[in-house]
């Protein structure tokens, strides 16, 4: 942990470019691969690089612009906009505003997801960036390069207020066809940004496409509009004049071109956080390239596969659709950051509601943090993610070769199929894009499951600080979805009684303690709103419950009167398919998942098995029955789909296949003697071999 405070210190917050994030990425992944020299000479060498390379970045830094920029949307006076923008300016954008959303042809207040009923509250919107700086207007940045407001990292477009849907005639963003990897968003929210030229600039270029107002005297601008990219050099006379260009109905991209000394200076920064890095990496780790192997192609695979689902993941800010659970917690986590800043830590914990209703109510904090940590960037949900395929290859290699537990990784990771039983890398990466709150828990509570199951069949560390990492990963897991509550239940309650029964006292307490935080739910609900919730009032809500028990026992009433044809029958029968469908949302899959959950009861109560998987096929048969109550959409389920799987493999493995040679040897025989399979074995085989899992052979 030390070691990665002093990479944060050396490259700085907010981390919110690649560049730095990359070099975030490989440090930890070297940190965490690598064993930690103990020397106190070496931490004292790389404490002074550290501070001196902190002390540089402050003493020498790059030139910086100020940008505003906000949501340009107006109906009837304009409010914040008209008082705070110049008033030439202002007029020429409400012009092409009228021009483009005419006011006889809006939509109606009182439709469901209207415009109308939200206008900028501030002339300039709040940058995450400038979080923890002082910018005059949104933030201070050192260059200009976008092409739309995706590239441009307009985080203002994710704001809770802007959450239009429906019949609006003004809508967030529109998805690229699939074949547009690098830009898949196109963002169709009005919006406008602003620039502050210093004298440094003297002598760079600015190109655009698009419209473009130019600051000259008495306050007055100059309008350019180009259709084809064109150029404009930033002359004495525009030092400390604005340039504005406003994308209202017509997209808008911008470049500079710096001078030479500000292409210099611009190095210094990023120049010092490498050499910073790179001094801790060498001083204070040692490390083996074989150990590496393994990380880097994981996180490799796991990039490719997030860039080829939404690219705007790494670099840029995407706009969350309208009437989504991730606009809710991103526009949240944005108010919750500034409460936050301004020192208003009632209304941060607070979090947007007295009582929670929206099932993640972590996730929310979790943007706060992030916006802190990495700007206006999505990259502390990525970095969940990407942690996800690591945790994963532990889960297996808990039960299973180091050489299986990689190809069931990679299997992961690679093949979409494995939707199927909620398996598939690419599902997570996906809702996760989207902003919901599910890929982030299922990445905690596996985090948590392999710590309380240890690393091998011996069980897990008696030690407190292992066991406080459990019941802490378990607690933000249900922060971030309290559905999964019966499978953390039954898991840390199993883990307890064992540690009970081998007088484990340590680890009882770890788990205890960091266990300790899912009560803070309750506690909010309680403090803010006066009534006892446990964890969010949506649980009873009728469209989030459409089989309360109440319509079981009326089904059941039905079967006993022989009334087969009988409404809370089919509504039954209907959830049941769901349920077993699985993630696939295929009710082809029920006999599959049927005879999933048959193996789970089989391995509950088989004895000589491992006990922690008996344990964790019972937390799953108390998972699944949520299931039979609440909404069946697929990414509610991946999780325990997931492990579901993980117990079944293992069950295949110690009982299934046998029973099969038994039974049908001709169709084991088959199997081994297939090409397919010998081919499948050689690729495993170079793959364990190239990353190190098993040696060369």
């Amino acid at each position: 942990m030390a070691a990665l405070l002093l990479v944060a210190g050396a490259l700085g917050l907010p981390v919110n470019d690649l560049f730095r994030y990359g070099l975030l990425a490989v440090s930890t992944v070297v940190i965490l691969r690598g064993a930690i020299v103990l020397e106190a000479c070496a931490w004292l060498t790389a404490f002074a690089v550290v501070l001196a390379a902190m002390a540089g970045a402050l003493l020498m830094p790059a030139p910086k612009i100020e940008e505003g920029h906000n949501v340009f949307i107006v109906d009837g006076r304009g409010g914040a906009l008209e008082q705070g923008l110049p008033a030439d300016a202002f007029r020429a954008m409400l012009a092409e505003f009228d021009q483009t959303y005419p006011p006889e042809k809006r939509c109606r207040k009182d439709s469901g997801g209207c415009w109308r009923d939200a206008m900028p509250d501030r002339t300039f919107a709040t940058s995450a960036d400038a979080l923890l700086d002082r910018a005059q207007m949104s933030r201070r940045v050192t260059g200009i390069g976008f092409s739309d407001a995706v590239w441009l990292r307009l985080g203002a477009i994710n704001e809770k207020q802007y959450n239009w849907y429906g019949a609006s005639d003004i809508q967030r963003g529109k998805r690229q066809p699939w074949w547009n990897v690098w830009q898949p968003w196109q963002v169709t929210v009005p919006y406008f940004v602003m620039y502050r030229f210093p004298a440094e600039f003297v002598g760079s270029v600015l190109c655009w496409q698009g419209r473009v107002l130019w600051e000259g005297a008495n306050e007055t601008f100059v309008r350019w509009n180009h259709i084809l990219p064109a150029c404009r050099p930033i002359e004495s006379g525009d030092a400390g004049r604005r340039v504005i260009g406003m994308s209202i109905g017509a997209p808008l991209s911008m470049s500079l071109e710096a001078n030479a000394t500000v292409q210099m200076r611009r190095l210094i920064a990023p120049g010092l956080a490498l050499i910073g890095v790179a001094a801790v990496l060498l001083l204070l780790v040692r490390w083996e390239k074989r150990d590496l192997a393994l990380p880097f192609v994981l996180l490799v695979l796991s990039l490719a596969v997030v860039v080829l689902n939404d690219a705007s993941f790494i670099w840029g800010v995407r706009p969350f659709d309208g009437g989504d659970d991730g606009l809710f917690y991103e526009g949240v986590g944005r108010q919750i950051a500034q409460y936050l800043r301004a020192g208003e830590w009632a209304k941060a914990l607070e979090g947007g509601e007295s009582v929670y209703f929206y099932g993640g109510p972590g996730l929310r904090y979790f943007r706060a943090i992030e916006q802190f940590m990495f700007g206006d960037t999505f990259y502390a949900y990525l970095s969940l993610m990407l942690a996800l395929p690591f945790v994963v290859f532990l889960a297996f290699r808990r039960f299973f070769s180091p050489r299986v537990a990689l190809g069931f990784t990679l299997m992961f990771i690679a093949i979409p199929v494995g939707a199927l039983f909620g398996t598939s890398f690419f599902n997570y990466a996906k809702w996760a894009a989207r902003g919901f709150a599910d890929p982030a828990a299922a990445a905690l509570f596996i985090g948590g499951f392999v710590l309380l199951l240890g690393p091998t069949t011996n069980g897990p560390s008696p030690r407190f600080a292992p066991a406080f990492a459990t019941g802490l990963l378990f607690a933000l897991a249900l922060w971030i979805r309290p559905n999964l509550a019966p499978a953390a239940g039954i898991l840390l309650g199993g883990a307890g009684l064992a540690a009970l029964w081998q007088r484990q006292v340590w680890r009882v307490a770890g788990l205890c303690l960091g266990f300790l935080p899912v009560l803070g739910m309750a506690l909010h609900n309680y403090y803010f709103g006066g009534v006892f919730v446990l964890f969010s009032s949506n649980a009873t809500i009728a469209e989030a419950l459409p089989m309360p028990p109440s319509a079981w026992i009326a089904m059941f009433g039905e079967i006993v009167r022989f009334d087969f044809g009988g409404e809370q029958i089919r509504r039954g029968l209907l959830q049941i398919g769901r349920w077993l469908a699985g993630p696939s949302e295929s009710f082809i899959m029920i006999p599959l998942h049927a005879a999933a959950i048959a193996v789970l009861v089989r391995v509950a109560f088989m004895r000589g098995c491992d006990g922690w998987l008996r344990l964790t096929a019972l937390a799953l048969l108390a998972q699944h029955p949520v299931a039979l109550f609440y909404l069946s959409a697929d990414r509610y389920y991946y999780l325990q789909w997931f492990i579901t799987m993980l117990v079944c493999m293992v069950w295949l493995r110690d009982e299934g296949l046998a029973l099969l040679r038994a039974r049908s040897p001709r169709t084991m025989e088959w199997l081994e003697a297939n090409p397919l399979t010998r081919w499948l074995s050689t690729v495993l085989d170079w793959w364990a071999a190239f990353t190190g899992v098993v040696p060369k052979r």
